[in-house]
């Protein structure tokens, strides 16, 4: 059990890195970011302030989801959180008929996906933190 646990941890800290990262890189830029992704859907069916919107709140979601992640806190809510997430993204890139994005977002909700059928065996950081206070 000791062996999946581990293995848990590892297939979970890619995507948490990989969230933190995004998160970390795009909030010293934010409007940058935010005004850009709203340009970028200027022929699609979504209203620019929608976008722009979602652009400023997307960073910080993505750096939430990564610390969580990469902590192994409340994996249930945060995979579930993360396709939901995910789902999104690929409507928006599908509006923009950005293929090679949106089979990229597959893969992460793929991922998520996995990491939520196999929540039983988080707890290797924080999850034996928790265990050892009851």
């Amino acid at each position: 059990m000791q062996q999946a646990k581990t293995a848990y941890t590892l297939a979970r800290l890619p995507i948490g890195f990989s969230f933190l990262g995004h998160g970390l890189v795009r909030i010293p830029k934010l409007s940058t970011f935010a005004e850009g992704m709203a340009q970028s859907f200027d022929k699609t069916i979504l209203p620019y302030d929608f976008v722009l919107g979602f652009g400023y709140i997307l960073p910080f979601v993505e750096l939430l989801l990564g610390i969580v992640l990469i902590l192994g806190i409340a994996m249930r809510t945060s995979t579930f959180a993360g396709v939901i997430l995910v789902c999104i993204l690929i409507f928006g890139s599908s509006l923009q008929e950005n293929w090679s994005s949106v089979a990229t977002q597959m893969f992460y909700g793929l991922y998520f996906t996995l990491l939520f059928l196999f929540t039983d065996y988080n707890g290797y950081l924080v999850g034996k933190i928790r265990k050892r206070e009851y």
